[in-house]
This record gives C-alpha cells, structure tokens and sequence, in this order.
C-alpha cells in the first residue's frame, strides 16, 4: 500500500511540475479557475508534511501559514493579483521594497491590489512561490467556509464579525474583550485557544501585534471575492521573467565578476578550492581566534562559534580583520543573489587556526560562495567552471577541489546530524549522479553527533514531500538517507565542465556534506516547525573543518 501510495505522489510531483510550467509560459492564470483548482487537487493528493493540516477541512494549519509567509512578503494575504517578474527597474521607482523574512528577494506592494516578486533565482524558486500560494489558497477557500456562514438576514455570523472588528482596527480592545476575540478564532480555525493564542504572538510583533487576525480576515475574504465575482485572483508571469528564464541571465553576470576580480588581483592562474558554504564558518575558522585575541589550544573551540554566531559585534570584527589580511568579499549585485569570498591561502597564517598541525604551503586560493537556491547551482556551477576572457586572452579555471555542504532534510536521524551523500538521486527523472565523495563516514565519528553515508535524494521542492515517498526511498534499496535541492544540479554541472566540455581538468577532488536542518518523517520536526538554532553550529564547523583539512593535506603531499 505505501509503494503504490509512493508511486501516486511521484505522478502527482510531476504532473503538478509539467502543469506549473506551462502555466508559466502560458503567462498568467486564476487561482479560483480550472488551472488552479487543478494545481489544489494535485497539492492536496501530495499533502506534504511541511503543510501539516491542509488537507483537513475544518482546521486550519498555523505551522505551515508561518512557514510560508515567512517566505512570502508581507501583506500579500491582502491582494488579489501578485505578478512574477524579473529585475525590471523597481527599485529605480518610488515603490519600497519589501524583503520576506526567510528569503532575499525584492517584492514591490504596487497598490492596493497588486503584489510583484522579482525571481532571480530560476525555476526551482517560481515552483517554491506558486507552491507555496496554492497552499495559501487552500487555507483561504477553508476560512471562507468557516467564517462565512451566513445568519437566516444573509449577514455573516458573530465569529466573522468579531474577527473583522479586530483586522479593520476600527475599535480599540481591552484586554478582556482581545481573549473573547481570540476565543472565536480559535473556533473558527478549528484550533484550542492554546493553540492559537501561541500563533497570534509568533505572528504578532510590537508594531503589528494582530497580524493573525488581519492575515485571516483577508485570506478569507479574497476568497469570498473571488466566490462573489467582485475581483478574481489572478498570477501573472511577465515576459521579460519568461524571457530570461533558462537562460542563465543572472548567473552568467555573477560568475564573470567573480572571475574577472579574481584575474584582476592577479589570483586567476593559482590552484583553486571551490567550496559552496556560507558566509562565516570558513572566514571564522582561518581568521576568528587571531581577530578575537584567542590561542587555539590543540582542539576546534566549539562555544567560541557559538559565541560569534550569538554577537554582531564579533561577527563584525571578525570580518574587518580578515578584510585587513587580504579576503575579498564580493557583495553580489548581478542578481543571483549569491555573496563571495576569496582567501589567498599564501597570506595566511595558520599557527594559531585548527590547522596549525597541516604544515600547509602553497599559494592556493579558496573561493566560498553562499548558498544557491534548487536548479541556480546549475547555473552559477556552470557558469564558474567556463574559460573566460581576460584582456583578449582566453584562461582555463584551475580548479583542484569543488567542495559542497549545506543544510538537508534527514531520513535516518535527528536535527543537527551529518549526512555523506555517496551519490545524489534527481527526484521525477531518470538521472542520477554517482561520484567518489573524498569526505567518508569515519571522518564525522563524534560522541555529540550522528553521522550517516549513502544515497541523497535531489527533489524538485522540499514543500512537496511527503512520508509515503520518502519512506519508500529510505526502506527500498535506494536507502536514501535524506533529501536536499541542489547537489544533483552541481553534480551535473561539474560532470559536464569536467568530462564532456573539458573546461577544467577531470584530475579534481569532490566533497558533499550535509547537516540536517529537519527530518520531514517526524511530526513536530519539519522544517515548518522551526529552525535548527545553535543546535546547527558544531555539524557546520566539524564540515568544515573537513574540508579545509582535505585541501590542505591535498597540497602538502603535492608539495612532497
């Protein structure tokens, strides 16, 4: 029953991508018509874990709503029309943009009615906002049913009419009467008053403290609209966005400028060490105990991470020091929205670093670029990895390394656990990707953490999952140990750079290691249950350390 359950959300991941795709080149389409009560029907047969409740009819699921409009900018419950667009000179306008709290991207509130959210990152990021508003949706289409039951005078009942009061802010509460309130919500979205007093404060803030109120009313409400043909819903897809799409637009631009700062201080010729990161365990690791006054005493001071990644102040002072000792730091503008850092690995001293005992020497250089979003890695992997053009001479990337870590969704353990992919499996399609992994098992052997080697899964989006599929990729013989959203796009990449292309050299070490940010099989610890916190510091240090131990130990037996 699980296998044929599994079998019938693969159809469905794919059927809900070839229609998601075609509605975009199509350009627009209504939420509230054919196309989108199709995108529903195949949402709802998935039913992913990170959407808890969607698909119970009489309760409405708080986890994910927080989930997804923290992913989404603010106030966009309260527009009929959102538009997709690309980087089209917004910004050049009087419009402020308004940047979601989980991910960096420029939204514009056009009016009253309309959303626009610029997409720069590719396809993955246009399936992750469509998903993610067809969710948004569904959970709207259930509070019009809730809240709208209409008294025998064709008003709205008590329970609508309160929560109105609250959202519109027309009357001021008293504590006494914000509880009452808060109990006919909690009726309303099928929720205890425990429940839903703990969303109103997650959702609230000092300056907006009823936004659950607010963010109910209106979902309910534009549904209603739709239902009463006053407005409909409607996603619209510009043509410069269809235009640019797939066609590496921006990840061509961020790769060229990376290349070209890296020729223009003379460090395009050196070996170099890729590493695919984010943007302060590396620079903390070479640069954080001589910045902050402190002796490595023999073993990686863990609490000192911590302690960085608690205080501003150090993270800051940190930087300024190693800005001082020659790292680079590219701050993105082409639009990929992907930071870079370059270290010149002959200017560093490592006698007080974790690596005081590697013995290194070498004029190496290491270049670290922050995380990429599903089908990006692809773009900017590939786009790296070409020759380029440098005062009318052609130059050949001397890559000797491509190292990649970031944060996964586990099958086999718990947050904060290590996994070591020895090959990536591409979800919905027939390409997976094998390759010789130079970080093993035994290199993560420690009391505080787990550690576990095997098959990665690649899926087209971490929102679409559910148990039944990835159960049975963790119990079959894939025995997959957890799921992620880039490595088979680097993968790929690296392959064709290496093997088909030959834009570099096919003599070159690969790593990929991952910590576990959620396990999607466990209630209560998916991603839409909350972040990993300090619980992610050590598993992000003991990866990189790793890595930068194999770079190291790479180059001193070269030099030997």
């Amino acid at each position: 029953m699980a296998k044929s359950r599994a079998r019938e959300t693969t159809e469905s991941i794919e059927r809900l991508y070839v229609t998601l795709r075609h509605l975009f080149y199509r350009g627009f389409y209504k939420p509230s018509g054919v196309s989108g009560e199709s995108l529903r029907s195949l949402l709802l047969n998935i039913n992913p874990e990170i959407y808890g409740t969607m698909g119970v009819s009489n309760k409405i699921e708080l986890d994910g709503l927080m989930y997804v409009l923290d992913r989404l900018p603010e106030g966009i419950e309260e527009t009929a029309f959102v538009h997709l667009t690309s980087d089209e000179g917004f910004d050049k306008g009087s419009f402020e943009p308004i940047v979601p709290k989980k991910r960096r991207r420029n939204c514009y509130r056009i009016d009253e009615h309309q959303m626009n959210i610029e997409v720069l990152l590719g396809r993955s990021e246009i399936y992750d906002i469509l998903t993610h508003l067809t969710f948004l949706y569904i959970e709207a289409d259930k509070i019009r049913n809730l809240g709208f039951l209409m008294d025998k005078g064709g008003k709205p009942i008590r329970t609508w009419r309160i929560i109105e009061e609250v959202a519109l802010g027309e009357k001021k509460f008293s504590r006494k009467e914000k509880e009452v309130a808060l109990i006919h919500l909690s009726s309303l979205l099928g929720r205890t008053f425990d429940e839903t007093l703990n969303a109103y404060n997650s959702f609230g803030d000092d300056q907006n403290p009823d936004r659950l109120f607010k963010i109910i009313y209106h979902l309910g409400k534009g549904s209603l609209d739709d239902i009463l043909e006053k407005r409909e819903r409607e996603i619209h897809f510009s043509a410069i966005l269809r235009e640019r799409v797939g066609h590496h637009y921006f990840g061509e631009k961020w790769a060229n400028n990376v290349k070209e700062i890296l020729a223009q201080n003379n460090l395009h010729n050196r070996p170099l060490h890729i590493i695919s990161a984010n943007m302060h365990s590396v620079k903390n690791m070479l640069f954080a105990n001589d910045a902050l006054g402190k002796k490595h005493k023999g073993e990686v001071d863990y609490k000192l991470y911590e302690e960085i990644s608690n205080k501003k102040a150090l993270q800051d002072k940190i930087l300024d020091y190693s800005l001082q000792q020659g790292l680079i730091y590219i701050d993105d503008q082409s639009g990929s929205n992907i930071d870079v850092q370059i270290i010149d690995l002959s200017k560093i001293d490592l006698k007080n670093s974790p690596f005081a005992h590697t013995k290194f020497s070498g004029d190496d250089v290491v270049l670290v670029f922050d995380y990429a979003f599903g089908e990006q890695a692809f773009e900017v992997m590939d786009e790296l990895l070409r020759p380029f053009d440098f005062n009318n001479e052609i130059h050949t990337m001397k890559v000797k390394s491509i190292n990649i870590m970031g944060k996964a969704g586990i099958l086999t353990g718990g947050k904060g656990d290590i996994m070591i992919p020895t090959s990536h499996i591409f979800e919905g399609t027939a390409d997976n990707y094998i390759f010789d992994n130079i970080l093993k098992l035994e290199d993560f052997i420690d009391e505080d953490l787990k550690a576990f080697e095997g098959p990665m899964i690649t899926v087209l989006g971490t929102s679409l999952q559910n148990k039944d599929i990835l159960t049975y990729f963790m119990t079959t013989s894939w025995k997959a140990i957890g799921l992620e959203m880039e490595g088979a796009h680097y993968q790929k990449a690296i392959q064709v750079a290496s093997k088909i292309r030959k834009h570099i050299s096919e003599d070159l070490s690969v790593s990929y290691a991952y910590y576990a940010s959620d396990n999607p099989l466990e209630t209560g610890s998916t991603l839409s249950s909350g972040g990993l916190g300090l619980t992610g510091v050590k598993p992000t240090y003991l990866i990189t350390l790793r890595i930068l131990e194999h770079i190291f130990k790479a180059k001193t037996k070269e030099a030997v």
